[in-house]
């Protein structure tokens, strides 16, 4: 309130000053050539009456000036307008103006600093460890909203290959120990062999019921070392994946919109074409993460040993399930082939120089069915241009 009285106070100055003057002038009315004393005044500047010999110029607009008929006289009064109090406030404004903007943005990059950059620093390095195969750094907690379910999502993929380099290496040892035991409980079967079969060669067994009884050890320590083989082959055929699944419910929606959003993007870039068709949502049992797992291999299959023609997703219901076929143009896979796709460790005679492990498929097949699923794959063709895959899953509906 004391700025703006002060502002206007300094506007005004020069009204007040005016109407002093023409005072001062009525009062000396009648004394010639009278003039008022200018020293007296801030704002005034000139004081002048109107004569002959100023007539032209008495009325020019080069100055701040009013006209004043004083006792039939009129008198010129030129007066400037103080408003250096009115600029001073602007340029106080001006300069609170841009501190305040000054103050928001160093706030700003602070936060921003705090926030993202000091915590993105944190967590730089933190790959690389990992990739160091360093697994016993955990990651420490953040309560960054922005980075949060990051570094979380991070300290979970530690934990996880963690614990695959310990099963892997408790794998190893049990593979080692296994191999070791079979080692040494096969050496005395064939350790027998041996012996026998040198006895042989050097006729020490003449005995007609002498070479009888060698032949039956010698069936029994071949018997033995079948049983070794046996369980060899048992145990490579066994399941070396450890699959977690943790069964419960999930709507189909749910495993096929985070599908069709990344391999629509993958697919529009190399010219593929993907169609699903239209379908009811309905509850399924199972993984849905699992669940959409097996897609992801089933579509990257397509995309590896398919011709690029196109992708179609379809579905159909049989009683209690719901099922999905994936098929793609371009197989050239002979159909005898077709039921081994699902094991371990195969790849099929059209695989090339492709890259793989022979794992997708047989992972797929087992996530299915510990869902409490299926999984089977079958060519059609041939079709107008090439044979087609078509891999269906099988999934029970919720009742």
């Amino acid at each position: 309130m004391f700025v703006r009285h002060k502002n206007e106070k300094a506007v005004n100055l020069y009204k007040i000053e005016i109407n002093r003057v023409e005072n001062e002038l009525r009062n000396h009315a009648g004394e010639a050539g009278f003039v008022p004393d200018l020293s007296r005044y801030e704002t005034i500047l000139e004081v002048k009456a109107l004569g002959p010999d100023n007539s032209d110029s008495f009325y020019d607009f080069d100055q701040n000036y009013c006209i004043a008929d004083v006792e039939g006289t009129l008198w010129r009064i030129d007066y400037s307008v103080d408003n250096s109090g009115e600029r001073k406030t602007l340029f106080m404004a001006v300069n609170m103006v841009i501190a305040v903007i000054f103050a928001t943005v160093i706030l700003i990059l602070v936060y921003i600093y705090f926030a993202v950059i000091r915590t993105f620093n944190r967590i730089a390095e933190y790959p690389k460890e990992l990739a160091k195969g360093n697994l016993t750094l955990p990651m420490t907690e953040q309560k960054n909203k922005y980075f949060g379910r990051f570094l979380w999502g991070l300290d979970m993929l530690r934990e996880q290959l963690e614990s695959e380099k310990k099963k892997t290496l408790e794998l190893e040892k049990e593979k080692n120990v296994f191999l070791l035991s079979l080692s040494h409980d096969i050496k005395t079967p064939i350790s027998a062999i041996k012996l026998y079969a040198a006895a042989l060669k050097k006729n020490l067994y003449r005995d007609e019921d002498k070479l009888q009884d060698v032949a039956e050890k010698l069936s029994g320590n071949a018997e033995e070392i079948e049983k070794y083989v046996a369980r060899i082959i048992s145990s490579s055929g066994e399941d070396f994946l450890d699959l977690d699944v943790r069964t419960g419910e999930f709507y189909l929606s749910e495993a096929m919109g985070p599908v069709k959003e990344y391999y629509s993007d993958k697919l529009s870039t190399v010219g593929t074409e993907l169609t699903i068709e239209k379908f009811s949502d309905v509850l399924l049992q199972g993984d849905r993460d699992r669940f959409t797992e097996v897609l992801q291999n089933i579509f990257e299959n397509a995309i590896k040993y398919g011709d690029g023609g196109y992708i179609k997703v379809s579905f159909a219901d049989e009683e209690d399930a719901r099922l999905i076929t994936v098929a793609n143009s371009g197989c050239n896979l002979p159909e005898s082939e077709a039921e081994h796709i699902f094991e371990s460790f195969y790849r099929g005679s059209n695989v090339g120089s492709k890259p793989g492990s022979g794992l997708g498929l047989y992972i797929a097949r087992q996530l299915m069915r510990k869902m409490g699923g299926e999984i089977f794959a079958e060519i059609v063709g041939p079709e107008p241009a090439s044979p087609e895959m078509r891999i269906t899953l099988v999934l029970h509906k919720t009742a």
